[in-house]
């Protein structure tokens, strides 16, 4: 049923509305999602309750439709988060806000997707013990809804004819957190100074795919990045921090305007981290005679290459280019739990309902695998619905999914595109690992079952299935 859906897109994609060019409208704004008061913040296995703002998290909006004379094309907007994932309904909340107040934009091309800052608001009610006076998630969400809807608003009814480049700079941000042992067995962040440590499961990308909107008097107006690295640098503090992307938006503004908005994108990285792995004390000594800490160093970095790539950039901007946005539903098998496996959740969900509240997360998350085998031995799988976008500006593609996706798949997807450059966005939905299958040989955090809704075989389903997409969109 799969492989025919894809074909069936296929065909429906082959005429000429994939080559036909038309006149493109760009609006784009930012938002604060900061909330006003403390909050529990999400990324960690404990409750942690905000003490007070160190940089704001933001929402960045990029709302783009291609028109034909006045015959519109297509459409689509982008809205990035300072959040650590897409969870507890949230894109659905701000889908009914918006709606109504934008009824000439299709609301199924509405993409949310976040930067996986572990220093953000927790947005799924029952996961974490809150604490009295400290913000519910459900009220942050209403508030969250509705500074995204306004914002998204504004960027739509604001939209102009705008012109598009790109291009790809390169910058040292992610590295591969899994340690590998000779035993077979693989950690995250584990230990490197011991005789059985043999390496890194995978492999890095320094890669950035970079896209720049310029309105019709030349004016840059909004830029993208995506780049394979979560934002999760200050991820163990209590205080409200975007990460790496607020140094680069402050550096870049600072720059090239105050309205400039810079939309982060995170590419597939469910195994990669900002944190150094290897070289610690050359690399804080090198930020040390800089005066930069890890975060402001990955800013530098990353401000530069987007500096370096945007002199080459801008000498093709096209404002007459094919602009299709494709929405498909792909059905991704459910991680089996074994027996063993429940057991040893079973046991651990035991240990930890008998420690204080702050750990009630932990114990939610044994739980749902224990949830989850008897719901399997009951006849009950359940594939995961993943909502797949697929878009094609001129020569780059662009393709969503909504896990923490491990970046073997995103080697594949890019390998295998038709497309001159390929934009990944992950963590539209609730940011589950998608492991490999080495991964999930080594186990560990981030490639047990614990950590997984969807394994390595969904994994490769839908690396073949935006693949599949992508090509249809060049036929």
């Amino acid at each position: 049923m799969l492989y025919r859906a894809i074909l069936v897109l296929t065909l429906a994609l082959s005429g000429s509305a994939l080559t036909h060019a038309a006149t493109l409208h760009v609006g784009a704004e930012s938002t604060s999602i900061t909330p006003d008061g403390p909050v529990a913040l999400s990324g960690q296995m404990h409750t942690r309750v905000s003490t007070e703002v160190e940089s704001p998290v933001q929402a960045n909006i990029l709302a783009i439709e291609s028109r034909d004379g006045a015959v519109v094309k297509d459409q689509a907007i982008f809205v990035a988060c300072g959040l650590v994932a897409i969870r507890g309904g949230i894109a659905e909340q701000v889908a009914a806000e918006l709606a109504p107040r934008i009824p000439d934009f299709d609301i199924n091309k509405l993409i949310l997707s976040a930067t996986h800052s572990h220093t953000a608001p927790v947005l799924v009610d029952g996961n974490y013990h809150i604490p009295e006076g400290v913000m519910t998630p459900a009220e942050y969400r209403i508030f969250f809804t509705q500074q995204v809807a306004d914002a998204a608003e504004k960027a739509w009814k604001e939209r102009q004819p705008a012109k598009a480049g790109w291009g790809l700079g390169h910058a040292v941000v992610g590295h591969n957190r899994r340690m590998i042992y000779d035993n077979g067995t693989a950690v995250m962040h584990g230990k490197k100074h011991i005789p059985g440590f043999r390496g890194f499961e995978g492999p890095d990308d320094p890669g950035i795919e970079m896209l720049y909107f310029w309105d019709a008097n030349d004016t840059l107006i909004a830029t993208a990045m995506s780049l394979g690295c979560p934002a999760q640098r200050a991820g163990s503090g209590s205080k409200v921090n975007a990460d790496f992307w607020h140094p680069i938006r402050e550096t870049l503004k600072a720059k090239h305007g105050e309205d400039l908005v810079v939309v982060g994108w995170i590419s597939t990285a469910g195994d990669h981290t900002p944190h150094l792995q290897i070289r610690k004390a050359a690399e804080a000594r090198m930020n040390k005679l800089r005066g930069l800490d890890e975060i402001g160093e990955i800013a530098r970095r990353v401000v530069n290459a987007w500096e370096e790539t945007y002199a080459v950039a801008q000498q093709e901007k096209f404002d007459d280019l094919p602009f299709v946005h494709q929405v498909a539903h792909v059905e991704l098998p459910e991680r089996v739990v074994t027996k063993e496996e429940m057991k040893d959740a079973r046991n651990q969900v035991e240990t930890w309902s008998k420690k204080e509240a702050k750990f009630f997360r932990r114990v939610k998350w044994h739980q749902s695998v224990v949830d989850r085998y008897e719901r399997q031995q009951a006849g009950e799988l359940r594939p995961y619905d993943q909502k797949l976008h697929t878009l094609r500006l001129g020569d780059i593609a662009i393709a969503t999914n909504d896990f923490e996706l491990f970046l073997q798949y995103g080697i594949q997807m890019k390998a295998k595109s038709p497309a001159l450059q390929t934009f990944l966005i992950q963590l539209c939905g609730p940011g589950t690992y998608v492991p490999t299958p080495y991964a999930e040989a080594g186990g560990g955090y981030s490639a047990i079952v614990q950590s997984n809704e969807v394994g390595s075989e969904g994994g490769q389903v839908l690396t073949d299935s935006t693949v599949a997409h992508l090509k249809a969109l060049w036929p």
